[in-house]
């Protein structure tokens, strides 16, 4: 008999950690993303509980309050997450310069 392993998927992790770092409570998160402020709390405690998910459009809009990419919300790899946030957030000379230093780096690798 073969055990049944149940994934538990990383958007609400990701969307409490988000959340939190940003210092704003559930309601006003969800007000942000444009959520009823009457139900703004409950559905995104509903969202960081796992009862419920949000559809792309909604996790897209908590994204851009949470000022992150809506990817960070779906990478179940704590280091590639952090990555993500630290990336979204560079400007856009930055964000070339670390490409560049990637594709040169993968490029000598392959040498």
């Amino acid at each position: 008999m073969s055990e049944k392993i149940e994934i538990q998927p990383p958007l609400p992790k990701r969307l409490k950690e988000a959340r939190v770092r940003l210092g704003i409570s559930q309601k006003t998160l969800g007000i942000l993303a444009g959520i009823d402020e009457f139900s703004a709390s409950a559905r995104m405690n509903q969202y960081e509980k796992g009862k419920h998910a949000p559809d792309y459009a909604m996790a897209r809009r908590l994204a851009t309050a949470l000022k992150i990419p809506c990817s960070y919300l779906y990478e179940e790899d704590d280091d590639i997450a952090a990555m993500l946030v630290l990336y979204y957030n560079l400007d856009e000379t930055n964000k070339k310069q670390v490409i560049d230093k990637i594709l040169d780096t993968e490029y000598k690798n392959m040498i």
